[in-house]
């Protein structure tokens, strides 16, 4: 944990004054870390029987792909309003300013599928939030929900614990948002 938490640079004011951005890009392009940081996801799941793997767009993607990659199941973008072709559900969730929207293929997940949810990192938890209805809504069992980096201080992993009992697991935490 401790290395893959090392390997994550803070850019303080990003992207907007008071805010420390905790950016996977640095993880990422560090070979060990990134293979540490599959690796791990990996040797937590590979036994779990799941299906899926549905990832948020867009950070979500890259743990998400590599992962379903290794264990040899589906994998199902979770994408912005907008950006996926063909029939999608759609489920709101707040933002500071406003609501955005995720969607979901309808034919992407199948009634008992085993899903696993995956972002790059957990905050308030409202995309995770708003990607647990829309599994939900197409009948699938989620096994978990998975990030790099939870924000305990933002309390976004307990509120999804306490209101859908869903684990969130996470590989490493910083304080403060």
């Amino acid at each position: 944990m401790s290395i893959v938490k090392s390997k994550i640079r803070t850019i303080p004011d990003y992207p907007k004054p008071g805010i420390l951005f905790r950016d996977i890009t640095s993880l990422l392009i560090d070979p060990e870390g990134f293979q540490l940081t599959i690796g791990m996801f990996v040797e937590r799941y590979q036994n779990s029987k799941l299906n899926k793997i549905a990832a948020i767009d867009a950070r979500g993607f890259i743990p998400g792909a590599a992962l379903a990659f290794q264990l040899g199941v589906g994998f199902v973008p979770i994408r912005k309003k907008g950006k996926l072709p063909g029939n999608t559900i759609s489920e709101s969730y707040a933002l500071e300013y406003g609501v955005d929207h995720v969607e979901i293929h309808t034919d992407a997940i199948v009634p008992g599928d085993k899903v696993l949810i995956m972002d790059d990192l957990i905050a308030t938890g409202g995309t995770l939030e708003a990607s647990i209805k829309l599994i939900q809504n197409l009948k699938g069992q989620i096994h978990e929900c998975s990030t790099i980096i939870n924000l305990p201080d933002l309390g976004g992993a307990k509120r999804i614990k306490d209101t859908y009992g869903i684990d969130v697991y996470s590989i490493c935490e910083f304080e403060g948002h």
